[in-house]
């Protein structure tokens, strides 16, 4: 079986995203980690070529803060988000400004998302243990 997550390849990638990440996903990270939501989400997590900047395993969701650069990048991110679903992730983007203006709104709808979704099989969050 191939490896799929986090593939050592781009380990120095997810690395480095991880220390310059932009105000909005260190924002959302902040709100993410400070608000018991029930999951656990990893920071710029890869899947298959695709470094995800917030993936939560247990649930197979994963968030993406958008910026002006994706209005350029449609075609990718269209493959992206098709590899994903592949994958059996579930994607929830978000722009720079919806995570500048509306926080306690993008909680609401991770929570929302989180809500409609099984666990993963095997997958439990630290949380969730008992």
């Amino acid at each position: 079986m191939k490896r799929v997550n986090n593939k050592p390849e781009l380990r120095d990638r997810r690395i480095e995203l991880r220390r310059n990440q932009t105000p909005e996903e260190k924002y959302l990270w902040l709100n993410l980690r400070k608000h018991n939501i029930g999951a656990r989400f990893k920071r710029q997590h890869s899947i298959g070529p695709y470094i995800l900047d917030f993936y939560c395993p247990e649930y197979k969701l994963a968030i993406e803060i958008d910026g002006a650069q994706h209005k350029e990048n449609r075609e990718y991110d269209k493959e992206r988000t098709m590899f994903l679903r592949e994958q059996g992730i579930r994607e929830v983007r978000f722009w720079n400004k919806q995570v500048n203006d509306s926080m306690k709104v993008i909680l609401n709808r991770i929570q929302i998302e989180l809500n409609s979704l099984r666990p993963a099989k095997g997958e439990v969050s630290e949380g969730r243990r008992g």
